[in-house]
């Protein structure tokens, strides 16, 4: 048996809640021994494997297409669907066992870890530092998500932030400033108790948001503190604790409970999609969600004859800070991939981080563009004139310091922690205590980490 088959074997007992996952890799997140990829110098196909569907699919086609006419007769990428994130990420583990994995590949943010620990990518910088690439033009906030110790392992593709969305129509009507986003928690609170029919006001809830642990990662990040350590896993330490029973952590579930008592806030569970389309019915005073989901959310709202409003993240507290990044990034697999057909698959990464299609990716779908000069494409410049809600994000972002807090936590079994907190939070609107309930689930999952970080070292 192989270094990659031992290797995935040890991954796959040490998360056996992630069925048929496979991996394999060094002591640490760096792949010294990768070597550097040579130019392509012939016809070489690219198998990209991706999550996009539906609008944002189409317009990655035509970006394909666009780029195969561009290389014809040099380089092909063929898209191919694999589902959502998580059916998408299986896929890849369980192709590594067959070593029949696609040369590029769209894993999305809290897969990261995982990626870099598994030995079966190049790292991003390898091609950055061979063709003296300027990185200068990545949004830092952004590249900074899927950088370790200093290196870049994979290049940011579909990035989305999470904000508050508001009805202006409602805001209006409960007697409220529909120019003026709620900025903290006690102002959504207040507001939302405005707007409640329990309270005489026009909509159904004040407040409604999905069940979803990513919300409780970007209040954590917001407030400066960081969801595991040692710090988030950005330094030289891969991470050995979470730490998402902190205070800012217990404020925001007893905020959030509070709310849901007290019947100002809906409770739609863990379905996102619920939880926006509760918000799009105009019924719903307030929620927090994606920044990919604006384009729709104004459609819909035209089509019910309201209007929308969209401030920054809500915090405990007013400050600068940002939440964490969202969305996903593109990875160049080494598994039996020629140096040729990686360096092809990098002519395609570069392809759609260069800022003109970043602004097509932006316009197009409403994920946020890795590319600063991106926002100064007339294209672009124009379409957030006609759409101001969408600055929102973008100066969300740019007003972020990019601290370990920010950059987000760096552990291998992100996954579980997020469904952890989410299994937390459901049982904290049941009535649990929003700080045991969160420590549970902080010691339950210590022994899923621990079995990852020890599976690294088996040989």
């Amino acid at each position: 048996m192989n270094k990659i088959a031992t290797r995935a074997i040890a991954i796959i007992a040490a998360v056996g809640s992630m069925v048929s996952l496979a991996a394999c890799g060094s002591d640490t997140a760096s792949n010294t021994n990768v070597p550097t990829p040579k130019e392509s110098d012939g016809s070489v196909t690219v198998n990209f494997w991706h999550s996009m569907s539906g609008t944002n699919g189409q317009v990655l086609d035509k970006m394909i297409n666009e780029f195969n006419e561009q290389n014809k007769g040099k380089i092909t990428v063929k898209g191919l669907y694999q589902g959502k994130y998580d059916e998408a990420i299986t896929k890849y583990k369980s192709a590594v066992q067959s070593q029949s994995t696609p040369t590029l590949m769209q894993i999305y943010d809290i897969g990261s870890r995982f990626m870099m620990d598994s030995g079966t990518i190049t790292p991003m910088q390898n091609f950055i530092d061979k063709d003296k690439y300027d990185t200068s033009d990545l949004q830092p906030n952004v590249a900074g998500y899927y950088t370790v110790n200093g290196k870049l392992y994979s290049m940011p593709f579909n990035t989305s932030m999470p904000v508050l969305y508001y009805n202006k129509t409602l805001f209006e009507k409960a007697g409220l400033d529909p120019n003026k986003a709620p900025e903290t928690l006690d102002e959504v609170k207040a507001a939302a108790e405005k707007l409640s029919e329990k309270n005489g006001g026009p909509a159904q809830y004040g407040f409604n948001a999905a069940v979803y642990g990513w919300y409780l990662e970007q209040e954590i990040a917001a407030s400066g503190e960081q969801y595991c350590g040692p710090d988030n896993g950005r330094g030289k330490d891969r991470v050995s604790k979470f730490d998402f029973d902190n205070d800012a952590a217990v404020t925001f579930m007893k905020w959030w409970k509070d709310m849901v008592d007290s019947g100002v806030s809906g409770n739609t569970g863990s379905d996102t999609t619920a939880a926006i389309n509760a918000f799009e019915t105009g019924n719903i005073g307030i929620t927090i969600e994606s920044t990919a989901d604006l384009a729709g959310v104004m459609d819909a709202a035209k089509q019910k004859g309201f209007e929308v409003g969209v401030g920054n993240y809500p915090k405990i507290k007013k400050n600068n800070s940002g939440p964490i990044i969202g969305g996903g990034s593109l990875w160049i697999s080494n598994v039996k991939h020629s140096d040729e057909e990686q360096q092809a698959a990098w002519q395609f990464v570069k392809f759609l981080s260069d800022p003109k299609r970043q602004a097509e990716w932006h316009t197009g779908t409403g994920y946020f563009p890795t590319s600063k000069k991106a926002l100064e494409e007339p294209a672009d410049a124009q379409w957030r004139q006609q759409y101001p809600q969408f600055d929102v994000a973008v100066k969300q972002l740019q007003n972020t310091k990019l601290t370990p807090a920010t950059q987000g936590c760096s552990a291998g079994v992100m996954p579980q922690a997020r469904k952890g907190v989410e299994k937390a939070v459901e049982q904290i609107f049941e009535g649990a205590d929003p700080k045991k309930a969160l420590s549970d689930q902080v010691k339950a999952l210590q022994t899923d980490l621990d079995d990852y970080n020890n599976s690294l070292s088996q040989k």
